[in-house]
């Protein structure tokens, strides 16, 4: 993926346009450049490639960042093989994750958010899951 550089004029005024934090600066982009909008590839559908991981009827692509904050500590995680890798570790749920960060019950999907590779907004986990 290629990267620009903008002033933080520039930076301040994309990051002005965005609704919500679902809504990346990519996203604000191709609107004022009058592109389509890009469909999210979390979601993807047919048959999950190999190492994507798949967990209640979410598909995260291979190399999909995680991350969430917890007691003023950031925590990273990514996929990797078919699971979400957390300090090494394969976890096959987002809340087993979080509670091995926590020590306590959690539900994953609202402690962690995500960042698809090719995308430079995060997004909730939850917020990808189908509504039911």
């Amino acid at each position: 993926m290629r990267t620009i550089e903008v002033d933080f004029d520039v930076y301040k005024a994309i990051t002005l346009r965005r609704p919500s934090e679902e809504v990346s600066e990519n996203d604000v982009l191709r609107q004022i450049l009058g592109l389509p909008a890009k469909k999210g590839p979390a979601v993807a559908g047919g048959a999950p490639a190999p190492g994507d991981w798949v967990t209640k009827g979410v598909r995260f692509q291979t190399g999909t960042e995680f991350r969430a904050s917890y007691k003023g500590q950031t925590y990273l995680a990514r996929v990797e093989s078919g699971a979400l890798v957390l300090n090494g570790k394969r976890y096959d749920s987002p809340s087993s994750a979080a509670v091995s960060i926590t020590g306590n019950p959690v539900n994953g999907w609202t402690f962690w958010e995500c960042r698809v590779p090719g995308q430079a907004g995060w997004k909730t986990i939850k917020s990808l899951r189908k509504a039911g």
